[in-house]
């Protein structure tokens, strides 16, 4: 948050901080959670802030405080904990603060109001609108801004658990967007730490995978990355019950061919692989019509000599298989 002044105060506006832990900054003066006439007093407010500019009515507000719990004297109850929060966010302008009664209820008023949440939406939108260098720094400075949970100190309301996986929703998806544009701006090293991080919030998340993959791929790290997507469908397949979608199964493609096309052993054993399977793959609807033929000696010719290759590899791979597991048996 930043500092006060007395202009802001004069304006009679507050500073708000939802993520991590409330705070509000009134004029010079912080607040803390236990600043505001206790749990109750400070759950409204977190309410009427989450709700800034729309009216909540006070039917709505005891519901979500007390839900079926609700004392017969709620409603007073309610009234006084709105006094309470006037006298310490506004005072000295119980009627002009931000805080306003409307007919049945309450509303925080929007242009009264600073907020962390909305300067992480605002980064966010801006970056949506920006090329791949201007989004970065845009998308690393939301980041910062939601780096700890929202309402930290509401860990077991059911309301505030609704916003915090709404919140945790867009920095996922803030997350995967900066492990784009880091790749796409060399930082591919960077863009794996920031979409594994996507991934820690929401391990089923297409497009966090897609951007780890594309990451890994863009770093040289095939290996790595053909190990992640086996990660990434065998859940899928534990938890949906479906392989990865197109996207994902595409970017795998581009992995065996890059991995197949570099040096070593993995690349031999990929290309042999590929090759099998591009012969011995069933024809189907998308299958492109055949070439123009060929004489039948000409065809084995060309053939035999990569068949045998592939067949070499794999007799190599499944004597060094034969190996370690006599390796194992006799230990």
């Amino acid at each position: 948050m930043s500092g006060g002044n007395s202009q802001f105060a004069d304006e009679g506006r507050i500073e708000v901080k939802l993520l991590g832990g409330l705070q509000v900054r009134v004029g010079g003066t912080s607040l803390g959670p236990k600043d505001l006439g206790g749990c109750k007093p400070r759950q409204v407010l977190e309410i009427l802030v989450l709700h800034r500019g729309t009216p909540v009515s006070k039917d709505r507000l005891i519901d979500l405080i007390w839900g079926e719990a609700a004392p017969p004297e709620a409603l007073p109850t309610l009234e006084s904990y709105i006094s309470i929060l006037r006298r310490r966010i506004q005072p000295g302008r119980s009627k002009t603060g931000p805080l306003r009664t409307v007919t049945s209820g309450y509303v925080m008023q929007r242009e009264l109001l600073e907020l962390d949440l909305d300067r992480f939406d605002q980064l966010i939108e801006q970056a949506q609108q920006a090329g791949a260098a201007q989004a970065y720094p845009l998308l690393l400075q939301a980041l910062a801004i939601a780096s700890e949970p929202l309402l930290a100190d509401e860990p077991t309301a059911s309301w505030a658990e609704i916003e915090r996986q709404s919140q945790a929703a867009r920095v996922g998806w803030a997350l995967t967007a900066a492990a784009r544009a880091a790749t796409e701006l060399g930082k591919a090293d960077d863009g794996v730490q920031l979409a594994r991080k996507a991934l820690g919030s929401d391990r089923l998340d297409e497009g966090a995978w897609c951007a780890l993959l594309t990451a890994l791929q863009s770093a040289g790290r095939h290996a790595e990355a053909l190990h992640s997507y086996e990660q990434c469908r065998q859940m899928f397949i534990d938890e949906l019950g479906c392989a990865p979608g197109p996207a994902l199964q595409q970017l795998h493609s581009e992995l065996l061919q890059g991995a197949a096309d570099s040096d070593g052993g993995l690349s031999d054993l990929l290309s042999a692989l590929l090759y099998l399977h591009a012969h011995t793959a069933p024809a189907g609807p998308s299958t492109p019509p055949p070439a123009a033929p060929v004489p039948a000696q000409d065809a084995a010719v060309e053939n035999i000599q990569p068949l045998r290759e592939a067949s070499r590899v794999l007799s190599n791979l499944l004597k060094q298989a034969q190996v370690v597991l006599q390796t194992q048996l006799q230990a």
